[in-house]
């Protein structure tokens, strides 16, 4: 048997003590499947006397991750810390420079710096693994660096914020508003304190961007994805959509097109017959589509102690099964010296089409004028209908939903400033995109 990996964590929260937890309670097991045993030798964190759940002994402790990275006889370098910058930034850089295997969990590190990280490991001749970045326990990295090798891919969507699914799973089955839901989600510990790095979809459009690099081969753009959070959907919309056949759900999605790469993470409307449609919850869900296999869907846990833990331990058993002098596979799934630069595509039709929720005075020649100004814009009309479960009242403000054919966002977006001009127009109009994906 070869000798042991000796690794060391910076982080032993949530993630990191269930990590050392199955690392010591599954060691027989690992040894039998790596070819070796994997052994916890340093950590780092904040509080060196909380009472993590699990046995410190033979373990040296460093205050500081980036001491640990620099000094400690380890083989790889785990960061479970989080952030962009600072103290996890610095870490894993310092582990690379020093010829250590790198394993995170860190999208937000690799949206911003992972081009640069990938080519600091390749050229060190080094792993850098993040599994559990994107989709927590769902294995869609390794789909999209090794399984799907010679695939060529022309979308990845799917649910990747368990909180924000938690939240409209919640309003449509129980009937709450957003706020109440998400004050459910808090209590639970699905939602932070300040929730806004997940319900404005920030959290999405991190991992988008490195799903996007991965399927089409491109530089990380994480700050270059039409981005829309949740805040704004009503019970209306949730009831509205049922009636229609759809359910909302928050999506990133990234397709190749003739023009360039599109990247946008928004509330969509999926046919309720649809799997996507089905997942619930705190679930996550990813597809791809490509030319040789066709669609792929995986669904699993995105999020938790156990589900992140196990996507980490999956990158630490690859480290242990490597052989030195074997080739290792590309950070971003090619050399990161070959990424090709980014490259937008232009705005074209949206070929689900388009619902539009707008609350109007009670006029005549409101529904005339509507159709006039979608028909100005070259907008073409599946239905558009007055929404209401009960008897309207005369003189009351009216609700009026439409769902469009195929047609360009910025259309949508001229024809509802026109609406505005009108003046029978009351409060925000909402617009929610459709996707038909392949299943329904």
């Amino acid at each position: 048997m070869a000798d042991a990996l000796k690794i060391g964590i910076a982080g032993l929260g949530t993630v990191g003590a269930s990590l050392v937890r199955i690392l010591q309670q599954r060691r027989n097991e690992l040894a039998v499947s790596c070819g070796r045993t994997i052994d916890v030798v340093a950590v780092s964190a904040r509080d060196r006397m909380r009472d993590r759940g699990f046995d410190m002994t033979g373990m040296m402790w460093f205050d500081n991750p980036i001491a640990m990275a620099e000094t400690a006889d380890i083989d790889v370098f785990v960061e479970l810390m989080g952030g962009a910058e600072g103290a996890a930034s610095d870490a894993v850089r310092a582990a690379l420079n020093r010829g250590l295997h790198v394993v995170t969990a860190n999208k937000a590190l690799l949206a911003r710096d992972g081009v640069n990280l990938a080519a600091l490991a390749e050229e060190k001749g080094v792993l850098l693994n993040y599994e559990a970045a994107v989709a927590g326990g769902i294995p869609v990295i390794k789909a999209l660096r090794e399984s799907l090798t010679g695939n060529t891919v022309s979308r990845v969507y799917g649910i990747m914020n368990g909180t924000c699914n938690y939240i409209l799973t919640k309003m449509e089955k129980e009937g709450l508003s957003f706020e109440a839901c998400l004050k459910e989600a808090q209590r639970l510990g699905y939602a932070e304190a300040d929730p806004a790095f997940d319900i404005e979809g920030n959290d999405t459009a991190h991992k988008l961007s490195i799903l996007t690099t991965l399927a089409f081969g491109s530089q990380i753009a994480a700050d270059d994805i039409y981005l829309e959070g949740i805040t704004n959907i009503s019970i209306e919309d949730i009831h509205a959509a049922a009636e229609l056949g759809y359910r909302i759900k928050l999506l990133g999605v990234a397709q190749r097109t003739e023009t360039g790469i599109e990247q946008r993470v928004h509330p969509t409307m999926v046919p309720l017959a649809s799997v996507i449609a089905q997942v619930d919850g705190v679930t996550n869900a990813v597809a791809i589509e490509s030319d040789i296999l066709g669609e792929l869907l995986m669904v699993g846990p995105g999020a938790g102690g156990n589900a992140t833990a196990s996507a980490v331990l999956g990158d630490i058993a690859d480290i242990a099964k490597s052989r030195p002098g074997a080739q290792l596979v590309p950070v971003l799934g090619r050399p990161a010296r070959t990424l090709e630069p980014y490259r937008r595509a232009q705005i074209q039709s949206h070929e689900g089409g388009y619902f539009i929720r707008l609350t109007v005075e009670d006029r005549t020649g409101v529904f005339a004028s509507i159709a006039t100004r979608m028909a100005e814009n070259r907008i073409s009309l599946e239905s558009i209908v007055q929404h209401s479960k009960q008897q309207v009242e005369a003189g009351k403000p009216q609700t009026i939903i439409l769902v469009t054919h195929a047609t360009r966002e910025d259309s949508v977006r001229k024809a509802i400033d026109a609406i505005k001009g009108e003046g029978y127009l009351i409060g925000e109009p909402q617009v929610i995109r459709i996707e038909r994906p392949k299943d329904a």
